[in-house]
């Protein structure tokens, strides 16, 4: 029997804070000088969205690996970990 990611994934808790722990540094440079926009594709939780004219960043559901933040080349995302006893809660089994 195999287990899919999206199953593992259902088994994730979040507790959300009213103030987010990723931040664009300068939305501008997404458009200007990044061609790829790694972000749009490198997070497992697709938290970085493409919208009309700018990026989106939907931390509620961030699963807190640090992807983006090793993956932008301009070193543009402010990454740290949300205030205790906010973000993800991981349940294995």
């Amino acid at each position: 029997m195999s287990v899919k990611v999206e199953d593992k994934l259902f088994l994730d808790r979040f507790n959300v804070d009213d103030e987010s722990h990723l931040r664009l540094l300068d939305g501008k440079v997404c458009f200007d000088r990044c061609e790829d926009q790694p972000c749009l594709y490198i997070c497992p939780a697709n938290v970085y969205k493409l919208e009309k004219d700018r990026i989106s960043v939907n931390y509620e559901g961030c699963l807190e690996c640090g992807s983006c933040r090793v993956g932008c080349p301009h070193f543009n995302i402010e990454w740290r970990f949300p205030k205790g006893g906010y973000g993800i809660r991981h349940k294995f089994g």
